[in-house]
């Protein structure tokens, strides 16, 4: 029983949870604390009636207080069997609804709840009976998008969290879509156990999507430009704690300097000790001189009365606090050279399973940098917007050699409405998914100039862009 309750209670929410609420097409990702108040779609609650649901339960809002929804009533829907045959008499005129919008407000002030609000619309629509069963079906549907006050809690997944961004924020994700990243994680032979390289300007989404499929198990070498890494989409994933110990950082800037064996992790950062000495020099020139030598008016007590003991606390204690300063700046620097040796380590074997790239930077140079890092057989693949950047990464490939089964695929999804004598396309689609560039690397033979194994290899006649229907 107790198993019983272990597995339970994964299901449920508890405080502190990261998780997405979701109305209709909408996703918004939020963490559960009590008593903070979360706007979403223009309405504001408190998710503490929420911990101890099942996840993907759906709530009603009211007065800011979510409530459980109570199972629908089929009763009301026995009114819509009477329906016409065909929608070739009804005008649209705006005169079938007798309800004004002030009605409605009245209504919504008496208490009455969407559902209710709805059958009153219903009732009051002179042409609601003469549509046909499909155009009722689609009347409710719009009206319950309008006037129904629920949200559903979901639990973060990468398809979820890829959706969510596409949806509100496609610039965040380089304009990833959630099919094209399912690709991405088959084609790298994303699995547990498995040492994968990251290079990623997609807000961590990427980098989350590749932990959760490796499940906690194996390492994740993060490759990241600038001064650290970005992780705010790892961060909705809600992860435990342990998935965090295979996760490590290396900066891309070091990587030329791994390669070479010139990379001295012992020793500090100079460009970060170069950056550390130059703020402080810029704190001190920034201070007050009221602060360095004190103000005019504390300089003539100091002199007159001679009581300089208040002065000299106050020295003390900015003393004090620049000492903790110091120190807690040489912690973080120490944090940060250990976390460099502990990926230098395992990028040194340069026995990686895997490759991910899906940045907004031209991809030529990284993948070239960090193919050497990878094992023999070992599969990668590079996502980008934009076609050209890939076409010149498969050049560049096919002239340097150490990779076969090279393929540039281009993404194409539609979505279905799948109803009972009514399945069609859905009108409205996604214009593109962005590229993939895949393959597999291979062992080089070192005796032989690249000149004559280029030559072994059949030159293609022509680039082949593969179209597959997601």
């Amino acid at each position: 029983m107790a198993d019983n309750t272990d597995d339970d209670s994964l299901y449920r929410i508890k405080e502190g949870d990261y998780v997405v609420l979701k109305r209709g097409d909408i996703f918004k990702a939020v963490q559960i604390q009590p008593k903070k108040k979360v706007i979403f779609e223009k309405q504001w609650f408190f998710l503490d009636n929420a911990v101890g649901q099942l996840y993907s339960s759906t709530f009603e809002i009211v007065s800011g207080i979510l409530q459980p929804q109570k199972p629908k009533n089929t009763e009301s829907s026995s009114d819509a069997k009477e329906a016409g045959t065909d929608n070739r008499n009804i005008v649209d005129d705006g005169r079938s609804q007798k309800l004004t919008r002030d009605d409605i407000e009245t209504l919504k002030e008496q208490g009455l709840k969407g559902q209710e609000i709805i059958q009153q619309l219903i009732e009051n629509s002179s042409t609601f009976r003469d549509k046909t069963e499909y155009a009722q079906d689609k009347y409710i549907k719009k009206k319950k998008k309008k006037y129904e006050n629920t949200v559903t809690i979901l639990k973060p997944s990468c398809r979820i969290l890829a959706m969510m961004y596409h949806g509100r924020e496609p610039g965040k994700i380089c304009h990833l879509r959630y099919d094209t990243l399912a690709q991405m994680l088959t084609l790298a032979n994303i699995h547990a156990g498995s040492k994968v390289l990251v290079f990623e300007t997609c807000a961590g989404l990427v980098l989350g999507s590749v932990m959760e499929r490796m499940g906690g198990y194996g390492s994740v070498i993060q490759m990241y430009p600038g001064g650290g890494p970005v992780r705010a989409g790892v961060e909705s994933f809600g992860f435990p704690a342990h998935f965090h110990d295979m996760l490590h950082e290396f900066p891309i800037c070091h990587v030329n300097a791994l390669l070479a064996g010139t990379l001295d992790t012992t020793a500090k950062d100079p460009s970060a000790a170069s950056k550390q000495s130059s703020m402080a020099a810029e704190e001190e020139q920034n201070q007050p001189e009221a602060e360095q030598q004190g103000s005019p008016e504390e300089q003539s007590m100091e002199t007159n009365s001679g009581a300089d003991g208040g002065h000299n606390q106050e020295k003390e204690e900015r003393e004090k606090r620049k000492e903790a300063r110091a120190e807690e700046k040489k912690m973080k620097q120490e944090e940060k050279r250990k976390k460099l040796a502990a990926a230098a380590a395992l990028l040194e074997g340069r026995n990686a399973d895997g490759l991910v790239i899906a940045s907004r930077f031209h991809p030529c140079p990284v993948l070239m940098g960090l193919l050497k890092f990878l094992s023999p057989s070992r599969p990668f693949v590079v996502y980008s917007q934009y076609k050209e950047p890939l076409i010149e990464c498969y050049t560049k490939l096919k002239e340097q050699g150490g990779t076969v089964n090279l393929r540039l695929t281009d993404t194409w999804l539609r979505h279905y409405q799948v109803l009972p004598n009514r399945t069609h396309p859905v009108l409205l689609m996604s214009g593109g998914g962005g590229y993939l560039l895949s393959g597999t690397t291979v062992a080089m033979d070192r005796s032989k100039p690249a000149g004559s194994q280029r030559e072994e290899e059949p030159a293609p006649k022509r680039l082949k862009l593969t179209d597959t229907e997601g």
